[in-house]
């Protein structure tokens, strides 16, 4: 799953689609599945997705995709544990931060490594 800013208020189904690397169509049917998930719709229908309904997919997709569970899994673990869920997936969201800024920050020391075994040659 990939980080976005919140740069906007409304997101349209494509740029969802693109944080989680999933395709529309999935997003659709969680739709269709998760009562939590509920675009708005503008006078022509297109989806615009606000921040509630990226927190509530955000969910699923942790549990579906991360954790494997099936849809009724899911499901029946939103609908038991949502306080649990919701906190385990805050703290694997800001690890996976974490480890992301520790990856580029060993990039750049590798590369001031590297600028300086490339003087002492």
């Amino acid at each position: 799953m990939k980080s976005f800013k919140k740069e906007k208020i409304l997101y349209s189904i494509q740029e969802v689609a693109k944080m989680f690397n999933v395709n529309a169509s999935l997003l659709r049917y969680w739709e269709s599945e998760f009562d939590s998930i509920r675009p708005s719709k503008s006078d022509k229908g297109t989806r615009q997705y606000s921040e509630r309904d990226i927190e509530a997919i955000r969910l699923v997709y942790h549990l579906v995709k991360e954790k494997g569970l099936t849809l009724s899994g899911a499901k029946q673990k939103l609908k038991t544990d949502k306080g649990g869920v919701v906190q385990t997936e805050d703290i694997v969201y800001r690890l996976k931060f974490v480890r992301s800024e520790l990856s580029a920050l060993k990039e750049e020391i590798e590369e001031i490594e590297k600028h300086f075994s490339d003087l002492e040659n």
